[in-house]
């Protein structure tokens, strides 16, 4: 097998991991706003982490493993887990205040992020057209946004900084030490979970109280999505180039439109719709650019680029 059809599988595999993931995510998104109305946020955000964690906790016991790898102290991940920590506590409260219709599509966003950190940090290649995407892209976020005084949604900025925590986590995942395992990132990434409810609960709006049975049940539930999402979510980032299998985190927001006009009774603006629109078109140009075209100066089976018109090396 030549080097570029081995990276085309690795392309193709983290592709589907991502897809698996982001369905996954939008099941997740669903059952916690369902209880999100009734259960203060950063209760409901606490029990999730802990349900998480004891179940990777678990997992990692079962596969003979550490449950904390010592690698968890370098820079990478002490980085990684402070962006997690960022994602986890903004996107908990914009589920929780936010309409799900918003906070999908502006989540979208967060593989232009993970595009340009892949071409600023882990220095991929990431050509003009592509940056031009990802401007097409950021003006997505801005018509959902609608930055003007009549129009500006304030608690859309929840998802906003909640996208880039998420977008910065994966970045970061990618360049997470090989040693430590999916279930011991999951682990760490759960409790970080923990912390943000911890964070969140002095300024819930009611007390803390004992969830009904059916709250706790969906709160479980989805725990064990959640998990099963993170995982699959860890494989993709390593699994393949950053840059080809990131925009496939655009599955995500189809399921998620579904369930909020199923559920929850949405009906997205024309705003929302079109911002949403351009995020995914610039996302899908990215994919095909980054199908297209070598991932460094040289191609993906080793040779350089030639100009097809010249006949000239680049």
């Amino acid at each position: 097998m030549t080097d570029r059809s081995a990276a085309s599988g690795s392309n193709a595999l983290g592709a589907l991991f991502m897809v698996v993931a982001m369905t996954l995510f939008a099941v997740e998104d669903a059952l916690f706003k369902s209880v999100a109305p009734g259960l203060p946020p950063g209760e409901a955000t606490l029990i999730f982490g802990l349900t998480g964690t004891c179940l990777y906790v678990c997992m990692t016991l079962f596969a003979r493993e550490p449950v904390l790898h010592p690698a968890i102290l370098r820079r990478p991940l002490l980085i990684r887990t402070g962006f997690e920590i960022v994602g986890r506590l903004f996107f908990a409260l914009s589920l929780a205040y936010t309409p799900l219709s918003v906070t999908s599509s502006i989540l979208q966003a967060a593989p232009l992020v993970v595009t340009a950190g892949a071409a600023l940090i882990l220095q991929e290649h990431v050509g003009a057209r592509r940056w031009i995407a990802m401007a097409v892209g950021f003006l997505g976020v801005l018509m959902i946004l609608r930055p003007t005084p009549e129009a500006f949604r304030a608690d859309a900025l929840l998802a906003v900084a909640g996208m880039i925590g998420f977008a910065m986590r994966d970045l970061y995942t990618r360049a997470s030490p090989p040693a430590v395992s999916t279930n011991q990132l999951g682990v760490l990434g759960f409790a970080v979970i923990i912390v943000a409810g911890l964070v969140m609960l002095p300024f819930d709006p009611a007390p803390p109280r004992l969830p009904a049975g059916t709250e706790l049940g969906r709160l479980l539930l989805t725990g064990a999505v959640g998990v099963t999402a993170y995982t699959a979510l860890t494989r993709a980032m390593r699994t393949g180039e950053v840059s080809v299998v990131a925009p496939f985190r655009y599955s995500r927001l189809l399921v998620a439109l579904v369930f909020a006009f199923l559920f929850f009774g949405e009906r997205p603006d024309l705003w929302t719709l079109a911002g949403g629109a351009l995020i995914v078109c610039s996302g899908i140009y990215t994919l095909i650019r980054s199908g297209r075209m070598p991932s460094g100066p040289e191609g993906r089976n080793g040779v350089k680029r030639s100009d097809h018109r010249s006949g000239k090396r680049k």
